[in-house]
């Protein structure tokens, strides 16, 4: 984890780390958390555009949404009012998944995504080949130690904790809520309810992290992911073209 004395990571830091996990005969598994809206995905994807670059992909995005129970489940359940919540996903299915994807033994693997626009999870979306050698997961409850959760942590490599302002969190995640369909009201309680509750679940879980992404180090929504590429020598350790 980053000590207080040491000086915080850059964005170019982050990526050349993500790619010294890899190793001969390893597949690395690269976990990022962090509380809703605090820039999980948006990092998962910038990292992994920028890493594979124009060449061959090699890295892969495996987000933890593709695990959440269908609205179906949930309203059998009684758990459609908060969903998000820990026991709304699947997460004995999440960790099978991490360690067969760890195991990189199958010529492919297919993980669920999940659709915004329809708030379901969709099953056999992301297809992930052998090839890919470092996959990047990103989701809410990477570091929780309570059922079934407990069983993630121990298939990931690293586990990387995204920290933004709470006020600037706060306002992103509003705006996504609104922008896929919830009014202004709905979302706003929805804001400071469901997810404030995840939110003050996920942040004490905040010292499990092997590092602190801090807001400087995080790219914007918005931000363009450049053409770096990364890729993997022999030595298992990241080289650019």
């Amino acid at each position: 984890m980053t000590r207080p004395t040491e000086a915080p990571p850059t964005l170019d830091d982050l990526l050349a780390r993500a790619a010294a996990l890899v190793r001969p005969g390893h597949r690395a598994v690269l976990g990022i958390t962090g509380s809703p809206g605090a820039g999980k995905t948006t990092l998962a994807e910038h990292l992994v555009r920028r890493l594979n670059g124009d060449g061959p992909p090699w890295v892969a995005h495996v987000p933890m949404d593709g695990f959440h129970l269908a609205d179906a489940e949930l309203d059998r359940l009684g758990r459609r009012d908060r969903k998000g919540a820990p026991d709304t996903f699947d997460a004995a299915g999440y960790a099978a998944l991490l360690r067969r994807l760890r195991q990189g033994e199958d010529d492919i693997v297919y993980a669920p995504g999940f659709e915004r626009t329809l708030e379901q999870p969709i099953a056999g979306a992301i297809a992930i080949p052998r090839t890919a050698r470092l996959i990047v997961t990103e989701g809410n409850y990477l570091l929780l130690e309570q059922g079934a959760w407990a069983r993630v942590r121990p298939q990931l490599d690293e586990v990387w904790y995204c920290e933004l302002d709470e006020e600037e969190r706060v306002r992103r995640l509003l705006t996504r809520h609104e922008q896929f369909g919830k009014d202004h009201e709905t979302a706003v309680t929805w804001v400071l309810g469901a997810d404030q509750r995840n939110a003050d679940l996920i942040a004490r879980t905040r010292d499990r992290a092997d590092l602190i992404v801090p807001a400087t180090a995080l790219p914007a929504p918005d931000a363009p992911p450049g053409r770096q590429g990364i890729r993997v020598s022999l030595s298992g350790r990241g080289t650019t073209p």
